[in-house]
């Protein structure tokens, strides 16, 4: 939670000059996240704790409350007797009081218990809205953290990016390509001149074969144009 309390504690314009100064903000949220996980336990058992005193006092109010009623119906079980002669009017003036001074006082028990009931059961409301809005800021701050991670990843990957092309500068990448395009030539003139080196190594007997089955019309009828052409000349 200090991580948090922090940054609440300052200005808006100065969360993100402080968040620039950590040196890990992914790790420091994930602790943020991990004590205020830790306090919204602690808090949950102790608002079942405060639950159970208040469900505990209000047994012990409604328990008052029936000794009272008790008391007081045996004080009139008592009078009863004596108006009918059934017991000393002394001793039963004597009981019917002691009866409503036990009454008074599991009354007056039941009326304390009822106020700490009453007290309890409204901070226990409290507690429970701490709880709540504890619950409401760990989710925030869970969302928060996948969209940080989701950044970072973006912005490193961006970042390659961008540092590759920056070290692959114009005039490099223009020399590489005339580079390349050198060799293409070369290798086309070396695969010109084989072929000149294969045709110079024929044999007379294989120029003539060669020239007697050629039977590319298209080549002796251009032969034909050339002797019709010198004649005329």
């Amino acid at each position: 939670m200090n991580i948090f309390k922090r940054l609440l504690t300052i200005g808006k314009a100065e969360i993100h000059s402080v968040i620039d100064n950590f040196e890990d903000p992914i790790n420091l949220t994930e602790q943020g996240i991990r004590e205020m996980k830790e306090q919204l336990s602690k808090s949950i058992e102790a608002l079942a704790q405060l639950k159970a005193l208040a469900i505990r006092k209000k047994n012990e109010a409604e328990t008052e409350e029936q000794f009272a009623k008790d008391y007081y119906n045996k004080a009139v079980v008592i009078v009863q007797k004596a108006e009918k002669g059934e017991v000393e009017t002394s001793d039963a003036d004597r009981l019917a009081k002691e009866a409503l001074k036990r009454h008074t006082s599991s009354q007056e028990k039941a009326s304390d218990l009822q106020k700490e009931h009453e007290k309890l059961y409204g901070d226990c409301d409290k507690m429970q809205g701490n709880i709540n809005h504890l619950k409401s800021s760990i989710a925030k701050w869970e969302n928060e953290l996948k969209t940080l991670m989701a950044r970072v990843q973006v912005s490193e990957a961006t970042k390659d990016i961008n540092q590759q092309m920056t070290q692959m500068d114009n005039g490099s990448t223009v020399s590489m390509l005339e580079k390349l395009k050198d060799r293409v030539i070369q290798q086309e003139a070396l695969a010109e001149a084989y072929s000149d080196l294969s045709r110079s190594g024929q044999t007379i007997d294989e120029e003539i074969d060669a020239m007697v089955n050629n039977k590319d019309s298209e080549a002796e009828a251009a032969l034909n144009r050339l002797k019709e052409t010198l004649k005329k000349g």
